[in-house]
C-alpha cells in the first residue's frame, strides 16, 4: 500500500470518528437544499469503473455545493427487481425457462432473488466510502421494499386516472428465453449485427394459372404463420415471365429481383391486386381457417416500400407491428404458430418444438425452413445477408416480434410536453439532449410497462372474475379494502401480576408454581368487568399457569361456559434465549389462523408482554426492523383492542407485496392480473418512491403552495452513463411529466463508457483491466478520481482506461503537491496566512490561484467537471516548479521576505485545499489540516468555498512571457551543452520584458544581462565563457555538491554543521570559503588537498 493510500485511510478514519459527513449535513445552509437523485445500482457484483466514475461525479458536485452553502441530502439506493436479477438467480439454480421457475416455486425463486441481490452489499459498503464518496448507506432505499412499491402503485393509479395508462394488444418484442415482452428502450440496448438469410417465396394465385406473387422476408421462420400479403395501392406492378412461370412484383423492384433484362407480359396497379386469393407457403393451418374468407388474400398497405424486397410484403399478423395493424383493420385472423418460448407449435409438424431463432446459431431454423420451401418448389431465391437484429439486453437471446397484451403508458399523449421540458434541461454534453435524447422522445412509442415475470413489483390491477370489472389499487390500503375479512374483533390482554412480576424475576418457561398474586387476581377481575360490554365470544390463552388463571378468572366474571376457553401453545412466553423473530412467526401464524377459522367473533387473547407486543406489530403489518426498537408493553391485566385486516405477507409475517403473497390474499371474486412492473418504471419512480410519497411528505413534495417552492423536486442534478438515455433518464422524465407536469431534473451529465486499455469492453473473463481496489491501494483514491473526472468520459466520450494515467496523476500532481506541503512544513513557524504581500512572486501566485478558483467555480457551475479539474494540475505545476523553486532563497534567508513568503504559501495551500476538496477529498483534507489556523473548521469539507479575489491580469500575462522566454533560454543552453549553473553573459530577445520581472528572468537562465532587440528574428544566447564566468560556475558546482552532501546526511535546514572537504581543488575552495558557507548554511568550512574528493562533518 502506498503512502498516499495509507494517508487516505487515516483521513477516512478521521471522517468516521468525527462524523464529518454528518456535520456537513447539519451545518447552516444559507442557500437551502440542493436536490440530487442517485440512480440505484444493482448490488449483484462489486462496483466497476463505470460505477466509480459516476460516484466520483456525484460526490464531487455534492461536496462543491455543500461548500457553496447548500444542504445536499445523499441517500443511497438499491435496484432490486427485474430481469438482470432473475437471470442471475436462474443461473445459480440451473433454471432454464419460466416453466422451470413455476415448478421450482415462485416463492422460493423470489426468495432466492431477494438473497442474491443483497449478497454483495458488504463489498459496496466498503468500496464506495473508500473511494471518498459521502452518501448515506444506512438509511438506504430498496426498490423491493413495500413502501417503495406502494409509491409505485400510487404512480400507476394516478396515471391511470389521468387516462395515461391503458391495456392494449400490440406487436412488441419478446424474449423467448425470459418469456416476457420488452419495452422499446430495452430493445434498443440489444441490437447486434448477425449473419442471416433472406428468402424470396412464391405465393401462387388461386385465379391465375402458373402465376405467383413473390414475397421477400428476412424471417423465414414466420412463413408458417403467413395470413396475408400486402401491396402498395398506387404502385405499378409487373407480371414477368420466367420460363413457364409468371411472377408478380413491383415494377420498381423487378430489375433487383430478377437481374438483367426481364420479359414483362403485363402491368397492373397495386389496388387492383387487392382482394386476390393465394395459396399459403405452408398448409399447416388450412383446415383450421378453411371457412375464413379474409385469410390468405392480398391487401393494400401504406407501409409497403420500394427500397428492398419485391414490393409485395409477407404478412404474419402475430409477428410484426405493420402486420398486426393490417390484420386488425381487415379482420384477418392471427396464426399463432410459435409459442411464447420461441418454439414451433405441434401443428407445425415439420418443425414442431424447434426453436425459431436459436441463440448461438440464429439462422439455423431459417435455413431449414428455406430447405423445405425449396423441396416443395415454392422457394424462388435464398441469399445471405448481414443485418442488425435485436437481442435480449440481459440474456443475449435473439428477440421475436410478438403480438401480445400489455399495459402501456401513453407516451404519445405526453410527447409535446416531454419535448418542451427536455429542451429546458442542461445537458452535458449538450448534443446528447438536443440530439439523441430529443430524438428518442420524438420517436418513442407508448411504453410497455408490464412483464410476464416474477421478481418485480406486482401490477396493482384486479379483475372481477364474474363482472370483468377492473379495479386499480394505488396504496396498500386500497388492496386491504379488497381483502375478505372475517368480521372478528380482537382484544389482547396481558396476564395479571404473578409471583415472578412481584419479585422482578423472569419466567420464560412457565414455572408451575408461578401463580397470580392477590393483587394480580384483583387486577384481572377489574379488567373483566370492563370487558362485559364487548360481548366476548372466545378466549384463547397461553398454556402458562399465570395466563390460564387469568383467562379462567375472566371467563367466570363474564359468565361464559368452559367451552369458550381455548389453550394455544403459540401464545407462550419467549424462551430463555429470546428469539423475537420466532415469536413473530408464532404470533403471525396464530393471528392469521384464527382469522381464517372464525367469523364474526369477539376474541380475547390472553398472553404475555413480549408476545402480545409482537402480536400488535404483526396486526399492524409493521416490518421486523421497525418491531425491534424500544417497545411499550401492556401492563399486567391491561387489555386493548387491535384492529386487523389480513395482508399479503412472507413467512416472517412482514408485509410483502411480491408474488405469490399478493395473489394469496383472499379477495373473493377479485383476482390480480399476473404481470409485474418493468423494472425501469420502478427506477423511474425513485424521486418520490424513495421518500414514500405521497404517504410521507417530509422529504418530497412536488407541489408549490402560494410562492413556496416544492421540496425534493425536481433534481438540480443527476449523472449516469450515456446508455441511460434509453433507460433511467427516459423513465424519469416520462413519469415526472406524467405525474407532476415537469421534468424531474434540471441538469444531466452523461458519461462515456470506460473500456479496457485495448479499447475492448472490460471483461472479468478476459481479465483485461486492473482491479479498482488494487489501483486505489497503489495510487490512492484521489488519483483515480482526478484521472476519471478530468477525462473525456465526462463529455460523453469513451475512455480507454490506462493505469499509467493514474500513476501520472499520483506522481505529477499529488506527490508534487505533497512535496510543496513538506517544503512548507520545513520552514513553518506559525506565521498566519495572508495574501497581502507585495512581492512580485507572491502577487503572481495569488493571482494564479484566483484564476484557478474562478476556473474551477465556472466548471462546477456549468457541470463541466473536466474543465473544473484540469486547472488544478496546471496550478500545482506552477506552484511547485515556478513559485516554490523561485522562492527557496526567500525562505532560507529569513526576515520580512521569509514572513511574506510563508504567509503567502500558507494562504495558497489553504485555499488550494478548498478548491481541490470536491475532486481530491482525502489529500485536500490532509493538506487543509496541516495549514489551517485556530478557529477554522476541523475539516476542509466543513469550510466555505473561497472567493477568487482580484486578479492582476497584467502581472499574469507578463509572467507568462517571462516563463516562455526562460524556457527558450534553457532550451538554448541544453542545445549548447552548457549547464544552468554556469553563468553566461547575455540573452538577446525580441520580446519586451517588464522591469519588475527582469531579475527573475536573469536568475532563471543565469545570465548577466538581457538585451531587448525589437524585430530580432531569433532569440540568441551568448555562450562565450570568460575566466570570470567559469570561476563563478565552478563556485555554483561546489554549492550544489555541498547541498547534496547535506541531503544525504539528512540534515535539516536549521542544522549548521562544520565541514571538511578533502579535494584536488582545495585552493579554490579556500579562495571562496565565505561565499560557500553563506550559500550552504555551514558553520565552518575547512579543506585539505587530496587526490580524491571526500566530505567529512566536523
Amino acid at each position: 500500500m502506498s503512502d498516499l493510500s495509507k494517508r487516505e485511510e487515516e483521513i477516512l478514519d478521521f471522517w468516521n470518528k468525527e462524523l464529518i459527513f454528518e456535520k456537513s449535513l447539519e451545518k447552516p445552509a444559507p442557500r437551502g437544499d440542493y436536490v440530487f437523485y442517485d440512480g440505484p445500482p444493482f448490488a449483484s457484483g462489486l462496483p466497476h469503473y463505470g460505477h466509480l466514475l459516476q460516484s466520483a461525479i456525484k460526490d464531487a458536485i455534492a461536496r462543491y455545493r455543500t461548500m457553496r452553502g447548500y444542504r445536499v441530502r445523499r441517500q443511497w439506493g438499491w435496484d432490486c427487481h427485474g430481469l438482470p436479477v432473475e437471470n442471475l438467480v436462474e443461473k445459480e439454480l440451473g433454471i432454464k425457462s419460466k416453466r422451470d421457475i413455476e415448478q421450482y416455486g415462485i416463492e422460493k425463486f423470489n426468495e432466492a432473488a431477494r438473497v442474491s441481490i443483497m449478497k454483495d452489499v458488504a463489498g459496496w459498503r466498503k468500496i464506495i466510502p473508500r473511494l471518498g464518496r459521502w452518501v448515506d448507506m444506512d438509511d438506504d432505499y430498496k426498490t423491493m421494499d413495500p413502501s417503495y412499491t406502494e409509491s409505485v402503485w400510487w404512480a400507476f393509479k394516478t396515471l391511470f386516472n389521468k387516462g395515461l395508462i391503458y391495456e392494449g394488444f400490440k406487436s412488441m418484442y419478446l424474449c423467448p428465453r425470459c418469456g416476457t415482452t420488452l419495452s422499446n428502450f430495452e430493445v434498443a440496448q440489444g441490437y447486434k449485427d448477425i449473419d442471416d438469410i433472406a428468402v424470396t417465396v412464391k405465393l401462387p394465385l388461386v385465379d391465375e394459372l402458373n402465376t405467383s406473387l413473390l414475397v421477400w422476408t428476412t424471417t423465414a421462420w414466420t412463413l408458417p404463420g403467413n395470413a396475408a400479403a400486402a401491396v402498395k395501392a398506387d404502385a405499378l406492378y409487373v407480371k414477368v415471365k420466367v420460363r413457364d412461370e409468371f411472377f408478380i412484383v413491383a415494377k420498381a423492384r423487378a430489375a433487383a429481383v430478377f437481374g438483367g433484362t426481364v420479359e414483362v407480359v403485363g402491368e397492373i396497379v397495386g389496388k387492383e391486386l387487392a382482394g386476390k386469393k393465394y395459396l399459403p407457403p405452408f398448409s399447416y393451418f388450412t383446415d383450421e381457417f378453411a371457412k375464413n374468407k379474409n385469410i390468405w388474400r392480398v391487401y393494400a398497405g401504406d407501409f409497403v416500400t420500394m427500397e428492398d424486397g419485391t414490393g409485395v410484403v409477407h404478412i404474419a399478423p402475430a409477428f410484426g407491428a405493420d402486420d398486426l395493424a393490417l390484420a386488425q383493420k381487415n379482420a384477418v385472423p392471427l396464426v399463432r404458430h410459435v409459442t411464447d418460448e420461441g418454439k414451433f407449435v405441434q401443428k407445425v409438424t415439420d418443425f414442431a418444438s424447434m426453436s425459431v431463432k436459436p441463440k448461438g446459431n440464429p439462422r439455423e431454423t431459417d435455413e431449414k425452413v428455406a430447405a423445405l420451401l425449396k423441396e416443395r418448389g415454392v422457394l424462388f431465391k435464398e441469399e445471405k445477408i448481414k443485418h442488425s437484429y435485436p437481442h435480449c439486453w440481459r440474456c443475449d437471446t435473439p428477440l421475436l416480434n410478438w403480438a401480445a397484451t400489455s399495459w402501456f403508458v401513453k407516451v404519445s399523449a405526453l410527447k409535446s410536453k416531454l419535448l418542451s421540458e427536455n429542451a429546458a434541461v442542461g445537458w452535458v454534453p449538450e448534443h446528447v439532449g438536443t440530439g439523441r435524447f430529443h430524438n428518442s422522445i420524438a420517436s418513442a412509442p407508448d411504453w410497455a410497462i408490464s412483464r410476464s415475470r416474477y421478481w418485480g413489483a406486482p401490477l396493482p390491477v384486479w379483475r372481477n372474475t364474474k363482472t370483468k370489472e377492473t379495479r386499480v389499487a394505488g396504496s396498500v390500503l386500497d388492496v386491504l379494502s379488497m381483502a375478505r375479512r372475517s368480521g372478528n374483533r380482537y382484544f389482547m390482554m396481558r396476564h395479571g401480576e404473578a409471583a415472578h412480576n412481584a419479585t422482578n424475576t423472569l419466567d420464560p418457561n412457565g414455572d408451575p408454581a408461578n401463580h397470580l398474586t392477590e393483587k394480580g387476581r384483583g387486577e384481572v377481575i377489574h379488567t373483566a368487568t370492563e370487558l362485559r360490554r364487548e360481548n366476548i365470544d372466545l378466549i384463547v390463552s397461553s398454556p402458562f399457569l399465570r395466563t390460564r388463571e387469568t383467562a379462567e378468572l375472566v371467563r367466570n366474571e363474564l359468565g361464559l361456559s368452559q367451552a369458550v376457553l381455548m389453550i394455544d401453545e403459540r401464545l407462550h412466553e419467549y424462551n430463555e434465549q429470546p428469539d423475537m423473530l420466532a415469536v413473530r412467526r408464532r404470533m403471525g401464524d396464530f393471528l392469521f389462523d384464527i382469522e381464517r377459522r372464525y367469523v364474526g367473533k369477539n376474541i380475547l387473547v390472553v398472553s404475555h408482554g413480549n408476545p402480545l407486543w409482537v402480536l400488535q406489530q404483526v396486526a399492524r403489518h409493521r416490518s421486523n426492523t421497525k418491531v425491534f426498537v424500544e417497545k411499550n408493553m401492556l401492563r399486567t391485566a391491561e387489555v386493548c383492542e387491535i384492529p386487523f385486516t389480513p395482508y399479503p405477507h412472507n413467512r416472517d409475517y412482514e408485509l410483502d407485496l411480491h408474488r405469490p403473497y399478493i395473489d394469496d390474499l383472499p379477495t373473493g371474486d377479485w383476482k390480480r392480473v399476473p404481470e409485474v412492473f418493468d423494472c425501469w418504471f420502478e427506477s423511474g419512480s425513485m424521486p418520490f418512491a424513495s421518500a414514500h410519497y405521497p404517504f410521507k411528505k417530509d422529504a418530497f413534495n412536488p407541489k408549490r403552495f402560494f410562492g413556496w417552492g416544492s421540496r425534493g423536486y425536481p433534481a438540480d442534478f443527476i449523472a449516469e452513463a450515456l446508455d441511460q438515455t434509453r433507460g433511467w433518464f427516459y423513465s424519469l422524465i416520462v413519469l415526472g411529466v406524467g405525474l407532476f407536469g415537469r421534468a424531474p431534473y434540471k441538469n444531466v451529465i452523461t458519461t462515456g463508457l470506460i473500456l479496457a486499455s485495448d479499447g475492448q469492453k472490460m471483461s472479468k473473463r478476459l481479465k483485461n483491466y486492473p482491479d479498482p481496489m488494487d489501483i486505489v491501494e497503489k495510487y490512492g483514491a484521489d488519483a483515480l478520481r482526478y484521472y476519471l473526472l478530468s477525462s473525456p468520459a465526462i463529455k460523453g466520450e469513451d475512455l480507454r482506461f490506462q493505469e499509467k494515467g493514474v500513476d501520472d496523476v499520483s506522481k505529477k500532481l499529488l506527490m508534487r503537491l505533497d512535496n510543496v506541503r513538506s517544503f512548507y512544513d520545513l520552514y513553518a513557524d506559525g506565521t498566519r496566512r495572508s495574501s497581502a504581500s507585495t512581492h512580485t512572486l507572491d502577487r503572481w501566485i495569488v493571482g494564479r490561484l484566483g484564476e484557478v478558483v474562478q476556473a474551477v467555480f465556472t466548471g462546477f457551475e456549468f457541470y463541466s467537471l473536466d474543465a473544473a479539474s484540469r486547472p488544478m494540475a496546471e496550478f500545482i505545476d506552477d506552484l511547485s516548479v515556478w513559485y516554490v523553486r523561485r522562492s527557496r532563497e526567500r525562505f532560507k534567508n529569513g526576515g520580512e521576505d521569509k514572513t511574506d513568503a510563508l504567509a503567502t504559501l500558507r494562504y495558497v495551500l489553504f485555499t488550494l485545499a478548498q478548491v481541490t476538496a470536491p475532486v481530491m477529498p482525502f489529500f485536500s483534507d490532509a493538506l487543509y489540516r496541516s495549514v489551517k489556523e485556530e478557529g477554522d473548521p476541523e475539516s476542509v469539507h466543513l469550510s466555505a468555498w473561497p472567493e477568487a479575489g482580484i486578479v492582476d491580469g497584467d502581472l499574469l500575462r507578463n509572467m507568462a512571457v517571462v516563463r516562455t522566454l526562460a524556457s527558450k533560454g534553457l532550451q538554448l543552453r541544453e542545445h549548447s551543452g552548457i549547464k544552468v549553473r554556469q553563468p553566461l553573459e547575455a540573452f538577446e530577445i525580441s520580446t519586451q520584458v517588464s522591469e519588475t520581472l527582469m531579475p527573475i528572468l536573469l536568475d532563471e537562465i543565469n545570465v548577466k544581462k538581457i538585451i531587448y532587440t525589437p524585430g530580432l528574428k531569433e532569440d540568441t544566447l551568448d555562450t562565450a565563457l570568460t575566466p570570470e564566468l567559469k570561476e563563478e560556475g565552478t563556485v555554483r558546482e561546489w554549492v550544489r555538491a555541498i547541498q547534496e552532501w547535506r541531503k544525504t546526511s539528512k540534515l535539516s535546514v536549521s542544522d549548521r554543521p562544520g565541514l571538511l572537504i578533502q579535494t584536488p581543488d582545495a585552493e579554490f575552495i579556500r579562495a571562496h570559503r565565505e561565499v560557500l558557507i553563506e550559500a550552504t548554511g555551514l558553520l565552518s568550512l575547512e579543506t585539505k588537498q587530496s587526490e580524491e574528493t571526500v566530505f567529512e562533518r566536523l
